[in-house]
């Protein structure tokens, strides 16, 4: 066949919206989630579409995971059409993170988007059920979606059941093979051992585990195709996404932005608030970043790529200079060993070793450098998931970053304030 035979024997695709915002185009100005009344307005209906197409239109657009880990969507896809069993879908909710909200925004405001690309996919790969995973104290968000799966299950909008299930609220539970024991009755608890979820999941069958802003994504190219997707963004990072910022801002809050915007635009959205000494960019598995280097970098994983870091879930915190980043570290340090998932030695004696030592740092209470660079090296690729090595990065990207506090701290002297700036759940004993 032809070129120009195959383009006209192509289903016809509606335009999509030219610019930005695309995800969050349907968010209301009060927060509630938007009906699916006015989704259907918007977005028109459900398509249907069948595995091959699917795989080719994802492919085409480029599109990666958006969860952290950046995996290519079609490659997922394929993995699981390939299979011999009907598959289970699974949108990934549990935001873990706790730097990023772009997922509670999503799910909160937007429901029907996640939940068109979840039945799109599942009525593509011949599934026997989409579950929603979201964080059980995710109340709202619980709410939002439930009341979205209900208002679908009233004119039997999809071809395949949907369920919401409340998931634990640690680190770790939204890493997918974690995720995936969960559904299973086990602990969130990742595993590197075959089988992997797209050959034996949640209940034994195939799984395609997605993140809910790669689905709203899925939603979108299935509607609008390739080419559309690739109107914004690069070329190699095609497409726009969610950012969230936080710390010394005067607008914390999620924002849409293409992929190559450059970081300075992304922050001057939210409007900071004070003299910035550095940014967190990418969460607690990302790295810090001094306010010096901001200028030279974009919203491309290939800027972050030389650091052996990547965007991740786009978690950005602006860190005001007049704050400690020796204490803030040392917070976060301590947070990420108490959610180890208590797998493996480095992980459960090393974090805790690292975040000791960090904390008696920040109390000017004296600590062995050498030592500590010793604790970090032992720790770095030696885990049994990627937690460590997430924990590791963050600590080494602040000694780089803010080594002058860090020196004033070995001497027993501070030069901030202590205010705590760094967002992170709330804790039994305060911390």
């Amino acid at each position: 066949m032809s070129a120009a035979a195959r383009a006209t024997s192509a289903p016809a695709r509606a335009a999509g919206p030219a610019g930005l915002p695309r995800l969050l185009a349907g968010v209301r100005g009060d927060g509630a989630a938007t009906p699916l009344r006015n989704h259907v307005r918007r977005w028109g209906a459900l398509p249907r579409v069948g595995s091959t197409e699917l795989v080719a239109e994802l492919e085409a657009a480029g599109l990666r995971g958006l969860g952290g880990a950046g995996f290519p969507t079609a490659t997922k896809v394929a993995a699981v059409a390939a299979q011999r069993r009907s598959p289970v879908v699974v949108a990934n909710g549990a935001e873990g993170e706790a730097a990023s909200g772009k997922d509670k925004v999503l799910i909160r405001c937007v429901p029907h988007l996640v939940l068109d690309g979840a039945s799109i996919a599942a009525a593509a790969l011949g599934a026997t059920e989409v579950i929603v995973a979201v964080g059980v104290g995710a109340r709202a968000e619980l709410a939002a979606m439930r009341r979205a799966v209900a208002e679908r299950g009233q004119v039997r909008l999809d071809g395949v059941p949907l369920r919401v299930v409340a998931v634990p609220d640690t680190f770790v539970a939204g890493e997918e093979t974690a995720l995936v024991n969960v559904l299973n009755g086990g602990l969130p608890k990742p595993t590197f051992v075959p089988p992997r979820a797209f050959e034996r999941g949640v209940r034994g069958r195939p799984t395609l585990v997605q993140n809910v802003e790669t689905l709203a994504n899925l939603a979108l190219i299935a509607r609008f195709g390739a080419r559309w997707f690739r109107g914004v963004g690069t070329a190699d990072e095609p497409g726009s996404v969610l950012v969230t910022i936080s710390g010394a801002v005067e607008r914390v809050g999620v924002y849409e932005a293409a992929r190559g915007t450059p970081l300075q635009n992304v922050l001057a959205s939210a409007a900071p608030a004070a003299p910035l000494s550095a940014l967190l960019v990418g969460g607690y598995f990302g790295m810090w970043v001094a306010a010096s280097e901001i200028s030279d970098l974009a919203l491309l994983d290939r800027d972050f790529r030389p650091s052996g870091a990547s965007l991740g879930a786009r978690g950005v915190v602006a860190f005001p200079a007049a704050s400690c980043g020796v204490i803030e570290t040392a917070r976060v340090a301590r947070y990420l060993a108490a959610e180890s998932a208590g797998q493996c030695g480095p992980c459960v004696h090393g974090l805790a070793a690292i975040a000791g030592a960090l904390d008696a740092l920040a109390r000017r209470k004296g600590c062995d450098e050498a030592q500590l660079s010793r604790r970090l090296a032992l720790v770095d690729g030696r885990g049994a998931c990627a937690h460590p090595d997430g924990a590791v990065r963050f600590v080494a990207s602040a000694r780089r970053v803010f080594a002058a506090e860090f020196e004033l701290h070995a001497r027993g002297r501070c030069s901030g304030t202590g205010d705590r700036v760094l967002p992170l759940p709330s804790r039994p004993d305060g911390r």
